[in-house]
């Protein structure tokens, strides 16, 4: 128990390091919170490519704690999404804010797909 969760632990510390590192590289476009839809659809393609190769290779529960459960549960961030996508609205800029859901959502399914699509051409 105690290894799993220094994976966990451990993974997590780099994917919050990396989320604080792309958050602050990727600007802001069109008035909408780019860096958080950044990290969300890298750890969402990371995390469907991990998953779905581990549909066709045995993938050590080490690797799937460290990477799947740690660096893209501390990579990606639902709770930053949502209250990002509160301020728009108490600013008054509905619209930015349904756009942001539409696209955080919409791409981040996407993503996980293209991790399939990766992980079904390595593996079949």
């Amino acid at each position: 128990m105690i290894r799993e969760l220094l994976l966990i632990g451990v993974g997590g510390f780099f994917g919050a390091i990396f989320r604080y590192l792309i958050s602050g590289i990727v600007p802001v476009k069109f008035g909408l919170p780019t860096g958080t839809l950044a990290v969300n659809l890298i750890g969402s393609f990371i995390l469907g490519f991990l998953l779905y190769c581990s549909l066709f290779a045995p993938i050590p529960t080490e690797y799937k704690l460290f990477i799947g459960t740690g660096f893209c549960g501390a990579l990606t961030t639902f709770s930053t999404f949502s209250y990002e996508t509160f301020v728009l609205v108490d600013e008054g800029l509905l619209f930015k804010a349904l756009l942001n859901i539409l696209i955080n959502v919409v791409g981040c399914l996407i993503m996980v797909y293209f991790g399939r699509v990766l992980a079904l051409a390595i593996f079949r």
